[in-house]
């Protein structure tokens, strides 16, 4: 029962991350460079919960951990770009900023967690 109640708890963590990054990017210039940093930040952060659901319907072990292995990569991806935003714009959000990106590191590790212990 416990296992349901952290995979719920997952879930829901990384669409509210998800969902906060598009909140927050709202608030930053779309063009040039910013706009494209923003764009992948905004993939990268959906990606992470998208697959990580997929994960949860995996037909195997296998595909299990491919699927959080994939959700790891578009966290590390993630904070990538969102430290490429915080660092290459002045903005009043800058510490909601480094709220997520602390954020994104967190799922990460989760996410390297639970595929240790699931043997991958």
């Amino acid at each position: 029962m416990k296992g349901d109640q952290t995979r719920r708890d997952l879930a829901v963590r990384t669409y509210e991350f998800a969902r906060e990054i598009r909140i927050i990017c709202k608030q930053y210039r779309k063009d040039g460079a910013e706009g494209s940093d923003i764009d992948q930040a905004i993939r990268s952060s959906g990606s992470i919960g998208a697959n990580y659901l997929e994960a949860n319907d995996a037909l195997s072990k296998k595909d299990f951990i491919y699927r959080l292995r994939v959700s790891r990569k578009e966290a590390k991806e993630c904070l990538f770009w969102l430290k490429l935003i915080q660092e290459t714009n002045k903005s009043p959000y800058s510490e909601r900023l480094l709220v997520l990106i602390k954020e994104a590191d967190e799922i990460k590790r989760i996410l390297s967690a639970i595929i240790l212990k699931s043997g991958g």
